[in-house]
């Protein structure tokens, strides 16, 4: 079951909704259906990040110049 972040368009106010199907989504503060999902980065715990590897020529940590 997602959890998407919303923020209102008449008043602003940001929220977060666990979200089942095509359920509709309304505002928490003002009531309104005029919500907007917002773009959401994936978070992961427990895992490395790979920029903080000491590697400064590729993100990913694993190439022949990291080693």
């Amino acid at each position: 079951m997602p959890i998407y972040e919303y923020r209102c368009s008449k008043c602003g106010h940001e929220f977060e909704r666990l979200v089942f199907g095509d359920q509709n989504v309304k505002c928490p503060k003002c009531d309104s259906k005029n919500v907007k999902k917002k773009f959401s980065v994936f978070g992961m715990s427990g895992v490395e990040n790979p920029t903080s590897s000491g590697c400064s020529s590729c993100s990913s940590g694993s190439c022949s110049s990291c080693k």
